[in-house]
């Protein structure tokens, strides 16, 4: 760990890393791109000048205010909202636009997905992206990256979740500067031939070519969607099963490019150029050559935020194990991470990125302590223990984000990752073999089919594994604060065992007390919680009335669903909640001063309105609203999602026209009523 607070650059890392949070988070720089260079510059000469008169302090308080100023200025160029030429500020209802295709995503059930790049509104050039949406239908077809399209879209801003812990899809895609979508029928666009064509769209013509030549041979189906994850980057057609099964076993990586795959090429390439020592400049041949192949590979890949992340880090590895440096690893890893965020500062929040770096420096640092616990005697056992010991250290660096993002942990990884890594190498060997002998059509049929026994072993392997269900613990919730402190308890533990010092064991004994205080003012603020909340879901009725860690559902969901019910999984796991279910929904509920009255089919004829109290619409109810009304004055009108949305429309206006609060969670969400 000191060698990392020698390292003059992680400073700067950390510096850059605050400014891009603050950016983003708080957006503190809207002032253009002309006073942005200029303070800058401003900045350039201070810390030349206090270099000169020999100022510490002033000198190092203005380079960290660069690097935080870089972070700031790296977010606010990369984004188009920063432009004049960002399309929102020209588009109007009836004009049109030209998209171009970028990226192609997972379809669902309805529509085809994509993410397109907008390059002219009418006849003026613009910046941006969008989310796009096409809608399947016998005449649809998947549409290629670098495809031009033509169409008069309605751009709207993407919602956010509905309810309380749901995947925020707005955030992600805002993390990557993307804020609308559109959704078009095939009849309301035309494709342009002449399309201009990028380096993606050269990288899926490839890929094409190789899907092709590896489908005119007796792959199975689930053998050639794991080659197309593992060599191509496109894990888009792997079953959700297999998906399941990995993530439950612990070896999702195996199914991205990820610093795993990267690491076995590089060494695979270390090994074949060796050669290259014994001729004149061969090292510097060596390391160019393996520095091209990766890129390449990355090319091939598609260029994703997870390949480019990879290929990055070990590029920096690559060359820094030529010049054989000290430290050079964790110099390579932090000079890596630099440039990253400095190019694409919206990789700082890709979950990936994050746990692909936890992971390698949980190796750097955790694996050699672990390691030292025991001294195996035999060379097998020694390889067996390194592995392992390579395995839990990783494991150990992600834990607290694994928990956070996914909430669940799967407590055989280290049998699937003890197994499978170990063959991964002779996997990626034989599939870059088998790929290049598909593409010159002389793939032998023998090779065919010893790969796919290989590749189905694997899956059935990580099938039972994910199938011993009583070895993997769910639903384990955990907060951003917990996170910190866990993160926080590892480095001191880290110290502590690489040298024991009073100092060490003091700071740890500290650390364990601020785990106890933040669990117990969790727990504390769980306990002292009480809300009714109504969710939204699209013809049911879910009525959450919590006391403290306590909650009942009231619902009318089928009995049988209503326990692996999604938004109320996330609920339960986020709110770190106990639910009871009831399927009959009361009339009427009470919290703390409030009233909320329940108008349905069954009793909105019978039910008598009271005033100051709020009225949930529920199941459709056949009311004259406007009648209603005049009648009596409630202080808020709730309509859920198990109306109609004629009726929700009809009931809007007359609130409006009444001057009553309206409240629409099919538009605005989950209702919390404190």
């Amino acid at each position: 760990m000191k060698k990392l607070f020698d390292y003059i650059p992680f400073y700067f890392l950390i510096a850059l890393a605050i400014g891009i949070n603050l950016q983003y988070r708080f957006t503190i720089w809207h002032y253009g791109f002309n006073i942005l260079f200029i303070t800058i510059g401003v900045l350039i000469t201070l810390l030349f000048l206090f270099k000169s008169f020999k100022k510490h302090f002033c000198f190092f308080t203005t380079c960290a205010s660069i690097f935080i100023f870089l972070g700031i200025s790296s977010v606010y160029i990369q984004n188009p909202k920063s432009y004049t030429t960002y399309f929102e500020k020209q588009v109007t209802p009836d004009s049109y636009s030209i998209l171009s295709i970028r990226q192609s995503l997972k379809p669902n059930q309805f529509y085809y997905r994509y993410i397109a790049e907008i390059l002219k509104i009418n006849d003026s050039s613009v910046k941006g992206k969008v989310l796009l949406y096409i809608k399947k239908d016998s005449t649809s077809e998947i549409l290629k990256v670098d495809t031009q399209i033509l169409t008069i879209s309605h751009f709207k801003e993407i919602p956010p979740p509905l309810n309380p812990h749901q995947f925020n899809y707005k955030s992600y895609l805002e993390k990557q500067f993307i804020y609308h979508q559109t959704t078009i029928n095939r009849n309301q666009f035309f494709i342009l031939k002449d399309e201009d064509t990028s380096v993606l769209g050269i990288s899926e013509a490839i890929r094409t070519n190789i899907q092709i030549s590896l489908n005119s041979y007796p792959f199975s189906k689930d053998v050639l969607t794991i080659m197309n994850a593992l060599f191509l980057g496109q894990r888009q057609d792997i079953s959700k099963e297999i998906v399941t099964h990995y993530t439950n076993a612990g070896a999702i990586h195996i199914l991205a490019i990820s610093g795993l795959h990267i690491g076995l090429i590089l060494l695979i390439l270390n090994y074949l150029l060796t050669p290259l020592h014994y001729i004149k400049n061969g090292k510097i041949i060596k390391t160019v050559s393996i520095v091209c192949f990766l890129w390449c590979f990355a090319f091939i890949a598609g260029l994703s935020a997870s390949v480019i992340r990879a290929i990055t880090m070990f590029t920096f590895i690559a060359i820094g194990i030529s010049f054989k440096r000290k430290n050079i690893i964790e110099h390579s890893l932090i000079s890596s991470m630099f440039l990253q965020l400095l190019m694409h500062p919206q990789f700082f929040f890709d979950v990936g990125f994050q746990l692909s770096y936890a992971a390698v420096f949980g190796i750097i640092w955790i694996q050699p302590l672990l390691f030292s616990l025991w001294t195996p005697k035999w060379r097998f056992l020694i390889k067996f223990w390194q592995l392992f010991t390579v395995s839990i250290a990783a494991q150990i660096a992600i834990l607290p984000l694994s928990l956070y993002y996914f909430h669940q942990f799967p407590s055989l990884f280290f049998i699937s990752n003890l197994i499978i890594i170990p063959f991964l190498f002779g996997i990626l060997v034989i599939g870059i073999v088998v790929i290049v002998l598909s593409l010159l059509n002389s793939l032998p049929p023998l090779l065919v089919t010893i790969y796919n026994g290989i590749i189905s072993y694997m899956n059935n392997f990580v099938a039972w594994i994910s199938n011993q269900e009583s070895f993997l613990f769910t639903e384990i919730p955990m907060t951003f604060s917990q996170v910190l402190i866990w993160y926080l308890f590892i480095s001191i533990c880290s110290a502590l065992f690489q040298k024991f010092s009073v100092k060490s064991l003091f700071q740890s004994m500290i650390v364990v007390i601020l785990i106890q205080l933040v669990y117990l003012t969790g727990k504390y603020t769980t306990e002292k919680e009480n809300n009714l909340l109504v969710f939204h879901k699209s013809n049911h009725s879910i009525i959450g009335l919590r006391y403290g860690k306590q909650t009942t559902i009231y619902h009318t969901l089928d009995s049988s669903l209503i326990y692996n019910e999604k938004l109320l999984e996330m609920y339960r796991i986020g709110e770190n909640v106990q639910m009871t279910y009831n399927r009959k929904i009361p009339d009427v509920f009470y919290m703390n001063n409030h009233r909320v009255l329940v108008l349905s089919n069954n009793n909105s004829a019978t039910i008598t309105c009271v005033d100051n109290c709020i009225i949930l619409l529920r199941d459709s109810p056949k009311i004259n609203l406007d009648r209603f009304l005049k009648n009596c004055t409630p202080t808020l009108i709730i309509a859920d999602g198990s109306n109609y949305k004629s009726y929700v429309k009809q009931w809007e206006l007359t609130c409006k026209k009444q001057k009553t609060p309206f409240y629409n969670t099919m538009q605005n969400g989950a209702y919390k009523l404190w």
